[in-house]
């Protein structure tokens, strides 16, 4: 004989399929929760009983909750039932998963980076994440919060048409920041960007502009983009 003997008394062990589905005459149960064509409960039965309701109705017993108290079986077409499985598979996998993005702006931002920034914001948002959206200060420049309070709000109000503020602007140490969440695809447009990148490129930024406190930033500040864990 080939392969090895399994030990004396015990019955080799088998995987089973977490993908099969039972049904029809496989469903072999002492007892089973019948669920109608409808979505309708009708009650726990015998499943040979549950197998001729199902027959009577040109249909199958499908057996969709194996795991409870008795098994859980439904009336309905098999071959619909397998399809529309499938289908919410794939849309599963094609799912972006949601992060959280940073996009950083000092209160010296010129113009011209600070629609560089929106336009990578738009892109995240775009991909179904989340922007969070930070103004940092640097020496003196805590003396003049307002002008944070006011580069975020503006900020805010041109991705509206991308995404909705979570909540106000708060302010931590040296860093005031919101956080900005997408909206609906079918309800995004874009405004700076002219369309949805494929791939998003992450960029660092280095800051070297002298201050009042002898600090370094950049004056030609790209958007900084830096992974966040989720809230």
């Amino acid at each position: 004989m080939s392969g090895n003997p399994s030990p004396k008394g015990k019955r080799p062990q088998f995987k089973r399929n977490k993908n099969y589905i039972r049904k029809n005459e496989k469903i072999r149960c002492r007892e089973v929760r019948v669920i109608g064509p409808s979505g309708k409960m009708i009650g726990v039965m015998d499943p040979r009983e549950a197998l001729k309701l199902a027959q009577g109705a040109d249909l199958d017993l499908v057996e969709i909750s194996p795991n409870a108290k008795p098994p859980v079986c439904r009336i309905l077409d098999f071959g619909k039932y397998k399809y529309e499985l499938s289908k919410k598979k794939k849309e599963g996998a094609k799912k972006t998963i949601s992060k959280l993005k940073e996009v950083k702006f000092r209160v010296s931002t010129g113009q011209h980076d600070y629609e560089t920034k929106l336009r990578h914001a738009e892109q995240f948002l775009a991909h179904g994440h989340k922007v969070k959206l930070t103004v940092t200060f640097r020496g003196r420049e805590m003396a003049h919060q307002n002008l944070g309070v006011e580069m975020i709000h503006n900020a805010v109000q041109d991705l509206l048409t991308m995404g909705a503020a979570e909540k106000s602007p708060k302010l931590m140490g040296r860093r005031m920041s919101t956080l900005v969440s997408p909206l609906p695809k079918h309800k995004q447009e874009l405004k700076f960007s002219k369309e949805v990148v494929e791939e998003l490129v992450e960029i660092d930024d280095h800051d070297d502009e002298d201050d009042d406190d002898e600090e370094h930033d950049d004056e030609e500040i790209h958007a900084v983009l830096e992974e966040q864990q989720d809230d």
